[in-house]
């Protein structure tokens, strides 16, 4: 009989035991992978693109308006390359629970700062033709059926038209590709100038923020300190900030969610401890006259407590593996209902070694009490309470 066979015969002598308690384990690291993933997607990743790019906004409040003349000043800064405006259109799509990101951007401007977005050069010219044109993501216009050509109807619920209605209609011009590796966030794009005309007279000729694309090699701290300075003075003072600072702060409005993750996942690891714990020191009193009868037969102490140990740490990888997998398969379905919101959600392998390593550590946690009291068991003692 092999030691390996002797760790499975002890773990499936109880199967629907050993089942449960590898379950639970199984939860609570697929909730390890989906907080590592969403704290990950809010707090962003540094790329070599969104370092060169600088948003800009209002100072007090990212809910706050500037005015369109902003774009123009923001372009004769020293060390910007273009700028274009963006803002929340906000509104859905046939039902509220349809609801996505939208921007009003100026098409030509929006490319050329994000060129890691990928549009065919026949997609983009028939967005800058026609004034009702929008461009859409690929996996979006896929999971709504859209085609180009399609007329979309969107109900606005921030942006009222000038006639009062809040009934918006875009036609599809085509589709464009977010890169995975990119980070961007997949938006629903809808051209400025249509927008600007449409929308009731209070809101126009405002933006939301600017996107600033800088010359290379440039210094982004000095380009943003002198767009920051540049409207000091003036009623509408800004706030620069690169795009990985920016998601920073983004989060940090909604709350510290590192924190609030590691917390969460302390919280359910030390419940598994205890819960696992419990199950390891039951199987090891049900056990006793098993290690009796082998120290009996000629296993040495040390022996007993490896294969106590053994089975612990094969549990705890066991619940580990099946919520790594369980997490990595629901990748993709989550990144596309939480890329619009949180922008790229990606669980990563390092994540995966980390979940690993935890598994271990547990194992070592649940099995070493029980391994040591192995290893110091009377074969006498345990012999004559079974008796």
């Amino acid at each position: 009989m092999t030691w390996l066979s002797l760790v499975r015969i002890g773990l499936w002598r109880r199967p629907t035991r050993t089942v449960l308690t590898a379950l639970s384990l199984s939860v609570a690291f697929v909730l390890f992978m989906l907080l590592r993933a969403l704290g990950a997607a809010f707090t962003g990743g540094v790329s070599v693109p969104g370092v060169q790019r600088l948003l800009v906004d209002a100072r007090y409040a990212m809910t706050d308006n500037l005015p369109l003349a902003a774009v123009h000043t923001v372009r004769e800064i020293p060390g910007v390359a273009e700028a274009t405006q963006m803002s929340w259109f906000g509104g859905y799509y046939q039902d509220p629970a349809h609801a996505f990101a939208k921007a009003p951007v100026d098409p030509a401007r929006y490319f050329r700062i994000f060129p890691e977005l990928v549009i065919a050069d026949d997609v983009l010219a028939r967005f800058q033709a026609s004034r009702r044109a929008v461009v859409v993501p690929g996996t979006m216009a896929e999971e709504y059926g859209w085609r180009a050509g399609d007329l979309v109807p969107i109900v606005g619920d921030i942006w009222p038209k000038s006639d009062g209605s809040w009934d918006w209609e875009f036609e599809v011009a085509g589709t464009y590709d977010v890169p995975p590796e990119s980070g961007l966030q997949p938006w629903f794009l809808l051209r400025y100038d249509y927008f600007n005309e449409s929308v009731a007279d209070w809101a126009k000729n405002e933006v939301g923020w600017v996107v600033a694309r800088l010359d290379d090699r440039v210094d982004p701290k000095a380009v943003a300190d002198a767009i920051d300075r540049r409207f000091e003075n003036s009623s509408d003072p800004t706030r620069s900030l690169s795009e990985d600072e920016w998601s920073r702060q983004f989060a940090n409005q909604l709350g510290d969610i590192g924190l609030i993750a590691t917390l969460i996942l302390a919280a359910v690891f030390f419940a598994m401890l205890l819960l696992t714990a419990n199950v390891a020191a039951l199987a090891f009193r049900e056990r006793v006259p098993e290690l009796a009868v082998m120290k009996a037969l000629g296993f040495k102490d040390g022996a007993a407590a490896v294969v106590v140990l053994a089975e612990a740490l094969a549990l705890c990888l066991m619940g580990a593996v099946s919520g790594i997998a369980i997490g990595l398969a629901l990748q993709s379905p989550l990144n596309a209902q939480l890329a619009p919101v949180v922008g790229r959600f990606r669980m990563s392998w390092i994540d995966a070694g980390l979940a690993l390593g935890i598994a271990g550590g547990l194992g070592l946690a649940i099995g070493l009490p029980p391994a040591i009291a192995a290893r110091r068991l009377s074969i006498v003692r345990a012999l004559r309470e079974i008796s």
